[in-house]
């Protein structure tokens, strides 16, 4: 009866003990904005997303891909810069450099700073939570609407950016 109690005391205190994990073991849960921020930025130097190596871009449902074959978007965050992008290939419809900010209720778009035709446009980006699966991918949609002045006419539309992440 002795040992019994002995067994069952220990097997009690190895549950207990086992148990009592540290839950924090992965640090405080992400935002949804910082979830959406590393989609795009990265944790370090950035993150660059460019249309060679399978992207591709459409305007109103027709391909824009020639147009944009050496389109790249690389967008930073640091407590120190803030939120900063950079770009090439952008044919009037991107600034070369500029500061960026998450919006929307569900952290799922963007808005570039500059003058050119995307800027100041809410920019819908898709996944906004990083999966294994997401990871290479980023889907920039938006619309430019038809301005007051007659600037950017031409670049009127609905864009599909189907990005690849550079290696």
């Amino acid at each position: 009866m002795k040992n019994s109690l002995i067994l069952l005391l220990t097997a009690f205190a190895t549950v207990v003990f086992f148990s009592c994990g540290n839950d924090d073991d992965n640090g405080p849960q992400k935002s949804a904005e910082e979830l959406a921020v590393e989609k795009l930025a990265g944790e370090l130097n950035g993150r660059t997303w460019t249309v060679s190596n399978g992207g591709s871009v459409s305007r109103d449902g027709t391909s824009q891909t020639a147009t944009f074959s050496n389109f790249e978007i690389t967008f930073r965050s640091s407590s120190s810069a803030g939120k900063t992008y950079s770009t090439t290939g952008g044919t009037g419809l991107f600034d070369p450099s500029g500061t960026w900010m998450i919006e929307g209720e569900n952290n799922d778009n963007i808005q570039l700073t500059g003058i050119q035709a995307a800027s100041g446009v809410p920019i819908k980006f898709s996944p906004n939570t990083p999966t294994q699966s997401s990871l290479n991918d980023l889907r920039l949609d938006f619309t430019i609407s038809a301005p007051a002045n007659g600037r950017v006419n031409g670049l009127v539309g609905y864009y599909v950016f189907d990005l690849k992440l550079k290696n």
